[in-house]
């Protein structure tokens, strides 16, 4: 009764779901293992912050490169801040309201400078109120932070910003203020001086439970959607095929036509039949007594039908 397992036609739908099923698993176990990264990373980066004032702090050439474990912790260094070049970071919000970062460039012993930022006070972006960073060699420490892209919030990317100021806190956008090389990277300190508040950290684009998390979550469960529904449709094509095979072998499926169209009735035999009435041949010649009784009824004269 499953001989039609053997067709060519079940040969492509049993290879096509040996195929799919695995293939739709696989992809399904790989978005959730990148939406619980980005859980164990969330997690991460809020036990970091949280310590982060606290934090014994690193070297900062130990912490470099940025990696995903890195980012977040506490790092050091020693140099000299570059007060030629004051910087401040409008449309930047804390605590609810509107204001702006504080961000210096601290030149350090490698001969790259380092930006960071001092702290944020509120209001409009403005130069005099800011206090003139320390003067020497000093040794600064902060959380470590990646840098900013056009995608990170309160970034101002439209550009037209007076001299002074930066939209972004990258060494990108730091390339045409001075000439020497930047870090791709920067510091927040958490222990400012008044009226300077601290700035927290941040997690970085693309980490954490941000709307992608729940992406890769969404596309968790489309994918065992789809190797459920590959099940589903396989069964139910297996169930119609063997049913149709029972019904063929108990006979309860009807003879289909002859290809030639002959039904075995007479009437479609293209046959005359004897019910139909006479033929032309019949039809078209009198019979002899009806001529004779014709002939007769004209040679009577009207006298003797008197």
């Amino acid at each position: 009764m499953y001989r039609f397992l053997l067709t060519p036609r079940w040969w492509g739908i049993n290879l096509f779901a040996v195929l799919a099923i695995p293939v739709c698993l696989f992809m399904g176990s790989w978005q959730l293992s990148r939406f619980e990264a980005r859980v164990d990373t969330h997690q991460q980066q809020e036990r970091t912050a949280d310590k982060a004032e606290h934090a014994k702090a690193e070297p900062l050439h130990d912490l470099l490169p940025l990696t995903g474990e890195t980012v977040g912790r506490t790092a050091k260094t020693t140099g000299r801040y570059d007060t030629g070049h004051p910087l401040l970071v409008p449309e930047r919000e804390l605590d609810g309201k509107r204001g702006f970062y504080v961000l210096s460039l601290l030149r350090t012993d490698s001969g790259k400078a380092l930006p960071v930022v001092r702290g944020w006070l509120p209001g409009a972006a403005d130069p005099g109120r800011v206090p003139a960073p320390p003067k020497g060699e000093v040794t600064v420490s902060g959380v470590l932070q990646v840098s900013e892209s056009a995608r990170s919030p309160d970034v101002e990317s439209a550009g037209g910003l007076p001299e002074g100021q930066l939209g972004m806190i990258s060494a990108a956008a730091l390339v045409n203020v001075v000439s020497y090389d930047v870090y791709d990277a920067w510091i927040t300190q958490q222990r400012t001086e008044a009226p300077l508040k601290p700035v927290p950290p941040v997690q970085p684009d693309n980490s954490g439970l941000d709307m992608k998390a729940f992406q890769n979550l969404g596309y968790t469960g489309e994918w065992f959607v789809f190797a459920g529904f590959v099940v589903f449709m396989w069964f139910r094509l297996f169930r119609r095929e063997a049913e149709l095979a029972r019904d063929a072998a108990l006979g309860l499926i009807p003879d289909q036509p002859d290809e030639s169209g002959e039904s075995g009735q007479s009437g479609e035999s293209g046959q005359p039949d004897e019910s139909d009435g006479p033929g032309p041949s019949e039809s078209a010649e009198p019979s002899a007594e009806g001529r004779r009784g014709d002939d007769g009824e004209q040679s009577r004269s009207p006298a003797s039908t008197a």
